[in-house]
């Protein structure tokens, strides 16, 4: 039988990556469908906070199996920036205006190294387990490429010539920063 958790997000990006990564091992079920409409403050000063915050909180509500994730995107020349706060660094959650906020703050930084870290907080029979995936990069001058979400159209990994908005979906599922915590997530879950 399909193992079946509960993914603590209201993104639609993130649960469809997510999906696509683990479908023909895990069923991921959605906020939704276990009828929770609640927008889960993300109060913590750090990935790892955010990730257990929205997991312990579905945990608690309604007592099943479930995974939270915080992303974040980290700029060497900004310390670090934006790290917990990429999802409203501009001051609101508009991706544009959070990418374009971020290229003028870079604008007159010759360093353009960043990297992409995602914080997975899995909870089973209450118990709580941290998985961690990270993919350094370069923040390129002006976006490129369609697809994908956030900060996808400005960050070009290492090793590759594209951003991860010019990437496919299984391109990018393969070696993003997500899908390297759900492999840690999913081999854990297997060893169980």
């Amino acid at each position: 039988m399909m193992k079946e958790l509960v993914f603590a997000t209201n993104n639609a990006h993130k649960l469809q990556e997510v999906r696509s990564i683990l479908s023909d091992r895990i069923n991921v079920k959605s906020l939704q469908e276990i009828g929770c409409d609640v927008d889960i403050p993300e109060t913590g000063s750090t990935l790892v906070e955010n990730a257990g915050i929205k997991s312990r909180y579905v945990f608690q509500q309604y007592r099943v199996d479930c995974f939270a994730d915080d992303s974040g995107l980290e700029v060497e020349a900004l310390g670090g920036e934006p790290g917990v706060y990429s999802a409203r660094y501009s001051g609101s959650r508009d991706m544009e205006a959070n990418i374009n906020f971020l290229l003028k703050k870079l604008k007159d930084k010759t360093n353009r190294q960043a990297s992409f870290k995602t914080v997975i907080s899995l909870i089973i029979d209450g118990r709580e387990y941290l998985f961690e995936g990270v993919v350094q990069g370069q923040i390129l001058y002006e976006k490129v490429g369609t697809e994908g979400f956030g900060y996808d159209p400005i960050f070009v990994p290492d090793g590759y010539s594209k951003t991860f908005a010019e990437m496919d979906p299984p391109e990018k599922n393969a070696i993003s920063h997500r899908a390297m915590a759900v492999a840690g997530l999913t081999d854990f879950l297997f060893t169980l």
